[in-house]
């Protein structure tokens, strides 16, 4: 993705030539960047040959899902529904890592029977849920204990899994329990001990202070783990100078922990793969001049983009067509919905724009569409994965008719 001779292109086709065809709102993602990030993460971590289980939470189009499956990795899913896509788009079920707070009887019973990696339990009821299906079927379940390891991941409140105030996984004590309590039932496989902290993490320090905790509770616990679970959360850079996770320290310190634990790592990455892969390109409808800035009204919306809205996230937003003429004014970024939290970004200098003109909103490929609505009975907008400078529409524009 690349300004070429001042116009947007993703790959070697231009975000113009992208809305004459498909309009706007619309989301794009480039086939070479998230095959890219894949190498790139394999490589970070490449002396432990992790096991990769890609965060379907963070963008579930089967399309994309079966692109990441095909570059040797599996999924990391939360539901029924994103187990179901993962199988659709052919991921080995012996790659599929189910976690989540609130699995139903159902979607536990369905895991089951797909013969998935892993069910990582996060509270001693669902622990007896899995235990009573696992004996109606006379059969031992492989399961996963997520510990809450109490470690405050530093970033957003909204997005930090791995605090003692967090409804994720168990305190240090229940964990103990549940790893006795797992190895005496004949219908239960201890397989895994999970963790996961947070998401957008870009410090190295929380990781550090999880595995000290994972550590000692496998000390304690007396049970060989054939996997450790370290979840995902590896943030990327959304603003211009923002840090980034330094992914050699990080390998670093997972090495010295595999010295004195002899088990294999599970990755969960989602964000670090699809984040920076996607773009939502957009329209401006209206510019509208107020006392102290101008409102720059995009086709766009908090439901086709919700992070922003959500928690405050922040997404660099840039010209289709670069041009010279920078402005020394406040724009703020907004979209048509009735809610005032339907805001993208406040810029204090950009170019020379007008009514019509088209604007990427960067690194929208996480938690992007996959969040998205249909509030103020708003389509959902199409996406378009560029593969070999070939367009393959995954997922067509919704119609007004489909939801009236």
């Amino acid at each position: 993705m690349q300004y070429k001779n001042k116009i947007f292109h993703v790959e070697n086709i231009s975000t113009e030539k992208l809305v004459k065809k498909f309009n706007t709102p619309l989301y794009c993602y480039s086939y070479l960047k998230l095959k890219n990030n894949i190498i790139n993460f394999k490589n970070h971590f490449s002396n432990i040959s992790p096991l990769i289980c890609f965060s379907v939470k963070s963008n579930s189009n089967v399309k994309i899902i079966k692109e990441i499956k095909n570059l040797d990795c599996g999924a990391d899913v939360v539901s029924k529904g994103e187990m179901m896509k993962a199988l659709k788009a052919g991921v080995n079920p012996k790659k599929i890592v189910f976690s989540g707070v609130g699995k139903t009887y159902s979607e536990l019973e369905y895991a089951i029977n797909k013969n998935i990696l892993l069910i990582n339990v996060e509270s001693k009821s669902e622990l007896l849920v899995i235990e009573k299906i696992g004996k109606i079927k006379k059969k031992k379940v492989n399961i996963g204990i997520r510990l809450n390891p109490n470690t405050n991941a530093k970033t957003l409140k909204q997005i930090s899994t791995g605090r003692e105030s967090d409804k994720f996984g168990v305190a240090e004590k229940e964990f103990l329990k549940l790893v006795q309590y797992s190895k005496l039932s004949k219908f239960l496989k201890l397989k895994c001990l999970s963790v996961h902290i947070g998401s957008q993490i870009l410090s190295h320090k929380p990781y550090e202070k999880m595995l000290k905790v994972v550590d000692k509770l496998i000390k304690k616990s007396n049970h060989l783990f054939e996997f450790i679970d370290l979840g995902g959360g590896m943030g990327i850079a959304y603003e211009k100078n923002s840090k980034k996770l330094n992914f050699k320290i990080y390998n670093s310190l997972i090495n010295k922990f595999l010295k004195k634990n002899n088990c294999k790592i599970i990755f969960e990455p989602g964000r670090s793969i699809i984040g920076n892969a996607g773009i939502l390109i957009s329209k401006i409808i209206y510019i509208k001049k107020s006392k102290n800035k101008n409102f720059v009204i995009l086709d766009a919306a908090m439901n086709d983009l919700m992070r922003p809205a959500l928690y405050g996230a922040k997404h660099q937003i840039i010209p289709s067509i670069k041009n010279k003429k920078n402005l020394n004014k406040i724009f703020e970024f907004v979209g048509p919905i009735c809610e005032s939290t339907d805001k993208f970004l406040t810029i204090n200098k950009f170019q020379k724009i007008k009514e019509g003109d088209v604007l990427i909103i960067c690194d929208s490929g996480a938690y992007g569409m996959s969040l998205s609505s249909n509030y103020n009975v708003r389509p959902l907008s199409a996406e378009i994965l560029i593969k070999n400078s070939k367009i393959q529409v995954i997922r067509n524009r919704q119609k007004l008719s489909d939801l009236i």
